[in-house]
Parts: C-alpha cells; sequence; structure tokens
C-alpha cells in the first residue's frame, strides 16, 4: 500500500462547469489504470479526467457551484486529501435590462425564463433615493450569508440588516452621496411624521361640517325618542318586509330572468376575461398537433403564473385540464427522444421542452440510454442480416467491386461477388461511425451543465461503461468476422461468427478494410475519447494489420506453389541465361510488398509502427521464410522429376571407340520439354541466378520499402538453395561425368594395348581425343543453355576426368620406354588443354598421374614436346572450344 495522493495545486483554481483544470501534487497515481477516482466539489470528474504522471492531472469540471475541495483515489494510495480549494460558479445570464457589449437575443428569454407576464410588477424603490448599482463585482450571496447570518438585504424583512443592504447595493457608493441619502431618508421620514396634522389643516371645513351633522343626528334621536319609543326602525322594518313580499310575488318571475341573465352576464364576463385560461386546452391540443412546443410551454408557464394559488373551483377545473394535457405532452416528448434514428440537436430541444414542463423523468440519461440501446440493436440487426445471408451478396455487383480491383492484380478472385463478412465489416464501421459521435456529444452535454438538468451521482461511471461496452461490442464484431481466433470461445458463442472466406478470397479485400477500420478510429481520435477506450480500437488495428499482413504473405506463399516452369531459356533481355520462373517469383514478392507497403505498413494517426512490435515481425519472417522455402521446394521438385522412360533407357554411353555414338541431343518424352541433362542445367541456373541476383533484389526491395532487416530468413534461403545448388550439380555431374569417365577405361586398351608393349608412340592416343570431344559436348552443352553455369559445372566434370586419369595410371603394373613417353604425352596433352577449366585438385590429380610413370631422359622427353606441338597444332579448334574468354 503506497502513500495517499495530496492535491497541492490548481490551475485555474475557479471557474464556470467544463474548465480544463491542471492538477499538480504527490502520489497521484502510479499509472491511468491506478487513478480510480476523482471528485472535484464532490462532483464525479473520473470519466474526462486524464492521468499525465505521478505529479499531475488534467480533468474537466462538472456542474459545481461553490468552494470545495479536489480529491483523488488511487488503487495504490486510496483516499487522497487536498491543501487547496476550487470555486465553481455559474456565469449569470443577460437579460434586456442589462448593459451589454452584444446584441441579445429577447426570444430565449421568454421562452425558457419563469418570469411572471403581469405588466404591473412591484419594483422596490431604493429607500435612500439613490440608483440601485449593477456592478459585476458584487459580494457573492454565499459570503453576505456567512458576514450575517439569519439576516436578509430586503427592507420589507423582518430580519433586515442595514449592513447586508449596503454591500449589496451600493458597495462603490462614496460616502458623500452615502450622506446625501441618508438626509433624504430623514427628510422622507420627518414628512410622514407631519402628515396628520396638515391633512387636517386642508380638510376643516368638511370636517366641521361632519361634526355639525353629528350634532343635529342627535338632536332629531332626542326628539323622536318620545314620540316613538325606543324601537323605532321596528314598525318600519315591518313595513319594508311586507313591501317586498307583496313586491316579490308582483316581480318573482321577472326577478327569477333577471338573476338568470345577471349570472349569464357575470359567466360571460367571467369568460371574457379569463378567455385565455378557458381556451388553453384546445389551444394545447392545436400547437401540440403542430409540433409548436415552445409556444405551449410560454402558455402554461404563464398560466402557472397567473392561476397556481387561486382558490376559485371553475380556475381549478381548467387548470386540472391544462395538467391533463401537460401531462400527456411529456409523456408524448419523452418517448420522441427515445425514439431512434434522432439527432442530437433534436433530443437536446425534447431535453429543453421537458425541463422547462418540469417533467418527472431523467429526460437526459434516458436520452443516453436509448441512444446505447439503439446502437447496441443495429449491431445484432446488421449481423443478423448478414448471418442469414452468409453467401456472396449478388447485389454488391457494379457497386463496391471497383474499389478493390487495385488489390486483385495477382489474384483470379471474382470481385463482382463480395462476402458476407466483407459486407458486415463495412456496414458495421459505417454504422459505429454516424451513431457513437452522437451518444458521446449527449453524454458531455449532460456532463457540463449544458442541458440544465440535474447529474444523479454515479452516472459517470454508467456512462463510461456505456461508451467502453459499444466500443468493446464493435471490436468483437470487427474481429468475429475477419480474425475470430482472437476472440475467445466465449465471445465467439455470445456474438457468432459468419462464415469466412478463403484465403486468396479475403486478402483482396482486407486492404481497404484495414482502411475503414482506420476511418472509424480516426473518427474516434477527433472526439477526443479518453485513451483507454482508444487503446481497445488501437488493440484491434494492430492485430488487424498483422493478420493483413501474413494473409498477404500466405496468398503470394500459395501463388509461389503454383508457379509452373516453360523451360524456354531467355537469351536477350536484362536477365539471360535463366527462364521466367524465378522472375515470376520475384514479381510476386515486390507486388506483394507494394500492397503490404500501401495498405499495412503506413502509419496513422495513434498507430504504432508495426515493424516495431516483435509479434508482427516474427510472423513477417516467419511467412517469409514459408514464401522463400515454397520457392526453394518448387526448383527442388523441378531438379528431381525425371522422365520414367529416360529412367528406363539408362544412362548411354558416350564413345564412339566402342561402338556407341555420342547421344546427348535426346528427344524427351514430349517434344516441348528439354531432356532431362538440359532441364538440371536450367534448373541449376535459376537456382544459381535466384541465390546470386534474385534474393539481393529481394532485400533491397524490403529496405527501400522500409522493411525491417530479414537477414535470417534470406540467409536460411540461400544457405537452401546452395544446397539445392549442390545437389542439382550433383545429379548433372552423375549424368553426364559418369558415363564420360565411364569411357576412358575401356577405350584407353581398345585394340589390346597396353603399356608395357614396345610400340613407338607419334601421337596421342584416340581416348584423350575423345575424352576432349566430350568435355566440349558438355561446353557446348553448357554454353547452349546458360554460359554462366561453366565455371560452376565443368571444373568438376574435369576434376572427375583428372581423378579417373590418376586412377587408371596408379593401376598399370609396368611402363615400357614406349608406354611410359606415350602415357606423358597423353597427360600432359589433356592436361594442357583442359587448363582454362582445372581446379588445384585436378592439376593435383594430373600431377599424381605424371609422377606413376617413371621418369624420361632427354631423348624421351623431346619426342614428348614434339608430340605435343603437333597435337596442338592438329587440335586447334578442340584447344579453342576449351579456352576461357577474357
Amino acid at each position: 500500500m503506497g502513500p495517499p495522493p495530496i492535491v497541492t495545486g490548481l490551475s485555474p483554481n475557479e471557474g464556470p462547469p467544463g474548465t480544463r483544470i491542471k492538477i499538480r501534487g504527490e502520489h497521484l497515481g502510479k499509472s491511468p489504470q491506478d487513478l480510480i477516482g476523482l471528485t472535484i466539489c464532490g462532483v464525479d470528474c473520473l470519466l474526462a479526467a486524464e492521468w499525465k504522471s505521478e505529479n499531475k492531472i488534467i480533468a474537466i469540471s462538472g456542474p459545481i457551484k461553490g468552494k470545495g475541495d479536489v480529491i483523488v483515489t488511487t488503487k495504490s494510495g486510496g483516499l487522497g486529501s487536498c491543501n487547496v480549494t476550487f470555486k465553481g460558479y455559474h456565469i449569470a445570464t443577460i437579460g434586456p435590462m442589462k448593459e451589454s457589449a452584444v446584441w441579445v437575443d429577447e426570444t430565449d428569454l421568454y421562452s425558457w425564463g419563469r418570469h411572471s407576464l403581469s405588466p404591473s410588477s412591484y419594483q422596490q424603490e431604493d429607500p435612500l433615493g439613490l440608483s440601485v448599482e449593477d456592478s459585476e463585482k458584487k459580494v457573492p450571496e454565499e459570503d453576505l450569508l456567512n458576514y450575517f447570518p439569519n439576516k436578509s438585504g430586503d427592507i420589507t424583512s423582518s430580519n433586515f440588516s442595514p449592513r447586508w443592504f449596503l454591500l449589496e447595493n451600493h458597495q462603490t457608493t462614496s460616502f458623500n452621496d452615502l450622506q446625501a441619502g441618508l438626509v433624504h431618508l430623514r427628510r422622507k421620514v420627518q414628512g410622514q411624521k407631519e402628515g396628520q396634522l396638515s391633512f387636517l389643516k386642508a380638510n376643516i371645513s368638511a370636517v366641521m361640517d361632519q361634526i355639525d351633522t353629528l350634532v343635529n343626528l342627535r338632536e332629531s334621536y332626542e326628539t323622536d325618542l318620545p314620540k316613538f319609543g325606543h324601537e323605532p326602525t321596528l314598525k318600519l322594518e315591518k313595513a319594508i318586509k311586507e313591501s317586498e313580499h307583496k313586491a316579490r310575488k308582483l316581480f318573482d318571475e321577472v326577478l327569477s330572468r333577471k338573476d338568470r341573465a345577471e349570472k349569464t352576464r357575470n359567466a360571460l364576463n367571467v369568460l371574457s376575461r379569463f378567455r385565455f385560461l378557458f381556451c388553453l386546452p384546445c389551444v394545447i391540443d392545436r400547437n401540440v398537433k403542430k409540433g409548436d412546443y415552445d409556444i405551449v410551454i410560454n402558455d402554461y408557464i404563464r398560466v402557472k403564473n397567473l392561476f397556481y394559488k387561486t382558490d376559485v373551483p371553475i380556475f381549478k377545473m381548467a387548470l386540472n385540464e391544462v395538467e391533463k394535457r401537460i401531462i400527456d405532452l411529456q409523456k408524448k416528448l419523452h418517448e420522441d427522444l427515445q425514439t431512434m434514428p434522432i439527432t442530437v440537436e433534436q433530443q437536446k430541444r425534447l431535453i429543453r421542452y421537458l425541463v422547462n414542463l418540469e417533467a418527472p423523468f431523467e429526460c437526459a440519461w434516458d436520452a443516453i440510454k436509448a441512444r446505447s440501446d439503439y446502437i447496441n440493436k443495429k449491431f445484432k440487426l446488421i449481423h443478423n442480416y448478414h448471418k442469414s445471408l452468409d453467401k456472396p451478396d449478388p447485389k454488391a455487383k457494379n457497386g463496391s467491386a471497383s474499389k478493390y480491383s487495385k488489390y486483385n492484380k495477382t489474384s483470379n478472385v471474382d470481385i463482382t461477388i463480395v462476402p458476407s463478412s466483407v459486407n458486415f465489416t463495412e456496414e458495421i464501421c459505417l454504422s459505429i461511425t454516424e451513431t457513437f459521435p452522437d451518444l458521446w456529444k449527449i453524454g458531455q452535454a449532460y456532463f457540463s451543465g449544458e442541458l440544465q438538468v440535474k447529474v444523479e451521482p454515479g452516472r459517470q461511471v454508467e456512462f463510461k461503461y456505456i461508451v467502453m461496452n459499444v466500443i468493446e461490442v464493435f471490436c468483437k464484431c470487427i474481429r468475429a468476422s475477419l480474425i475470430p481466433t482472437t476472440l475467445d470461445k466465449t465471445d465467439r458463442n455470445q456474438i457468432g461468427t459468419l462464415t469466412l472466406p478463403e484465403r486468396d478470397e479475403i486478402a483482396v479485400y482486407l486492404p481497404e478494410l484495414l482502411q475503414s477500420v482506420r476511418s472509424t478510429y480516426a473518427s474516434f481520435i477527433k472526439l477526443d475519447l479518453p485513451n483507454e477506450a482508444l487503446d481497445i480500437i488501437s488493440l484491434l488495428l494492430l492485430d488487424l494489420r498483422i493478420h493483413c499482413m501474413s494473409i498477404m504473405f500466405q496468398q503470394t506463399t500459395e501463388q509461389v506453389k503454383q508457379l509452373t516452369e516453360n523451360w524456354r531459356v531467355n537469351y536477350n533481355g536484362k536477365y539471360t541465361g535463366v527462364t521466367e520462373l524465378p522472375i515470376q517469383f520475384l514479381n510476386l514478392i515486390e507486388n506483394m510488398i507494394d500492397v503490404v507497403k500501401e495498405s499495412v505498413l503506413c502509419i496513422e494517426q495513434r498507430e504504432v509502427s508495426l515493424l516495431d512490435n516483435q509479434t508482427a515481425y516474427k510472423e513477417m519472417e516467419k511467412q517469409l521464410n514459408n514464401i522463400l522455402t515454397a520457392f526453394y521446394n518448387v526448383l527442388n521438385n523441378l531438379s528431381s522429376s525425371e522422365d520414367y522412360d529416360e529412367c528406363q533407357n539408362g544412362v548411354p554411353v558416350v564413345s564412339q571407340l566402342i561402338g556407341t555414338p555420342v547421344s546427348s541431343h535426346k528427344t524427351g518424352s514430349k517434344s516441348d520439354i528439354p531432356i532431362w541433362e538440359h532441364r538440371l542445367l536450367i534448373s541449376l541456373s535459376n537456382c544459381l541466378f535466384t541465390k546470386e541476383t534474385v534474393l539481393k533484389m529481394i532485400a533491397n526491395k524490403f529496405q527501400e520499402s522500409g522493411f525491417p532487416p530479414l537477414h535470417g530468413s534470406l540467409n536460411h534461403a540461400k544457405a537452401n538453395l546452395e544446397h539445392l545448388e549442390k545437389s542439382i550439380l550433383d545429379k548433372y555431374l552423375e549424368q553426364k561425368s559418369d558415363p564420360l569417365v565411364g569411357t576412358i577405361e575401356p577405350s584407353m586398351y581398345l585394340g589390346r594395348f597396353d603399356w608395357h608393349l614396345t610400340v613407338p608412340p607419334s601421337d596421342i592416343r584416340p581416348y584423350i581425343k575423345e575424352c576432349i570431344n566430350n568435355l566440349i559436348c558438355v561446353h557446348s552443352e553448357i554454353i547452349h543453355i546458360s554460359p554462366s553455369l561453366l565455371n560452376a559445372v565443368l571444373p568438376q566434370v574435369v576434376e572427375t576426368v583428372a581423378e579417373e586419369i590418376y586412377r587408371l595410371m596408379s593401376c598399370v603394373q609396368k611402363f615400357s620406354r614406349e608406354g611410359a613417353v606415350q602415357a606423358r604425352a597423353d597427360i600432359s596433352a589433356l592436361q594442357d588443354i583442359l587448363e582454362s577449366y582445372s581446379t588445384e585438385k585436378a592439376r593435383k590429380y594430373f600431377q599424381e598421374a605424371l609422377d606413376v610413370i617413371p621418369p624420361l631422359d632427354r631423348t624421351d622427353s623431346i619426342i614428348v614436346e614434339d608430340i605435343l606441338r603437333q597435337c596442338k597444332a592438329r587440335m586447334k579448334i578442340q584447344i579453342l572450344c576449351l579456352r576461357k574468354k577474357n
């Protein structure tokens, strides 16, 4: 358990809702995941918080008012403390009577406010006779409450405080003005005291008349008392009642009609006077049908201000009818608020209507939940629709096919029929791009106080869960349609997967699908979502890029496996001595590199370099190794597929001396396919060209395209090709050298010749000439196929011939003088003519063969030199054939 977090500084330390605050302190979390709580003045602001370091956090203030602490909570340190306070305040609304530097629209003032519409609103006059100040620097009401508890600045209140009144209304009034106001107040009080006496002086005659009248009335009453008694009015009252009874009998019907007329008149007067109230239910119904909700709200607020506290029954009945329609309107607006699709502005307007109508709903949060449910429901509908098809969509023809054509350079896939998983991915990307920004905007408006509704505790955590859930479901849907192997079994069963197309089929669409996901990611970045939410899509993009790259490599591997050889050697052009096979292999890899570079390697906003990822690098090296191994197998199979007929015929003996003609140019089983020896040479040429040239060009192409060094795969491929080169060369030498060497011994002893015979030598023996001619045939064959193979093949043949000559000379039991001269002349001639293609090992064998022959004297050496001179003169053409060009 680490130390608790401490907040030591805020910048700024006050502001309205939505203020960006830099929070500094100690132990504020070791990572973004360590930060689990942030409250500003008691309001949860964790969702909009961004962890920078252990000493810095950036947050957005919520709908707060007043002073409070900033409390940080971490997993490692728990609940923290705060040494400073933040003060929140709401910016005052500019009214029509307030000076302003801008034009004030008064329409919203009457549609949103709850002001009385009475024309005779009472306004308190300043008792000092001074104008009430309208300054922005007034003392806040909460501070006045702290200074004067249980007091008020209202002069009509019983707990009126003069100091409060002066601080509130005359904070900047000068002392002289206050003195003048005091004089005015005293004069006004003195005038009220003198008012009674002045009233009597002004009305003295009327007062005297009233006194005289009272005196006369008393005298008359005393005069009438003896005459009429103490109750003089009883008889009069009785007479009046009798007269009234008689009159009522006479005029009862007339009076009843008069009463009815009077009541009707009074009712009409009431209806006429309060027509607004009684007609309001009908007016509300009419305006609701039109959609003029602003008018309905204004009328309702006006009625409440005028009749809310009335005790008149008829007014109460009218108000009840109005309330019923307002309740129905609230329900209708609440349903419209949750009916999708709907724009954010429309939702904000409906929320404003419900707030003004004081609807008993948590309308803003209901709007957020409705959008979340709509997005999830749309995901399911899209998935179920494409799941029901789960086959190529013929409707995709002539539509989305064109945008995939640039990725279909080497594939034979019919792009006019788009798989359902591809359509699903595109549609779900388009869906979330259109719907999610509205969810985020309405959420931000809710928490920033723009909607003017109370934010319930814990809503930020719930909103965070909603946002994360939507993004996670989106990413899982993409994975289920393209890379289901990256999903858990539970997620695959919950979401469901679509039938995946074949590798070659999906490879055509992957680059464009990757771009669709990237476009969605870019739209999320513009919303300034928290890093925790963006990281979910970033991980999806990384896996999708690796998968796309792997599929491109695998597709190229399959295309390499399908390469075929036409055995036509190119003698003109840039690459000579090879067939089209290695060039096709090179083109496939170059096209693959271009597509991968364009679609996968490019780094867009907030993406990491794919080449720096170890998983991607290992996958790339593995797939490249598979491609190179596939081409190695192609070359290996071509060099191992000897025709059955040729194998049955056996190896021809290339000797005219023993009765078998030279037949190196046989006809294969098919007229357009070269013989086995030629195919070996062609394969060897392609192998050498691939090892020396193609691999270098591949390495340069990877380097130019920005790929990391792939020396491991290329070196492994080079080693395989070297092994294959040796194998092909051994096969060719076995096919050519063994028959050639096998004819030397029979030809050497042809005609019962032996080295101990005393036959005077005059020329080199025929077996040497035949051996030279056979080597010339091999030379011609190699030149015909690929001149670059001469240095690789012919020295090996010469070495084999030299070894055979040494073996035969070692087996001779006895040399005569003539036989020794003949043997030395033969070996010397063969060694001189083959010197251009002799290796150190061949020279060693020739020298060891000469060492076996008995030494010659001066006369015999001259004979040998003469034979060699005559031989070179006669075999000038053969010598030229076997001479290397500079």
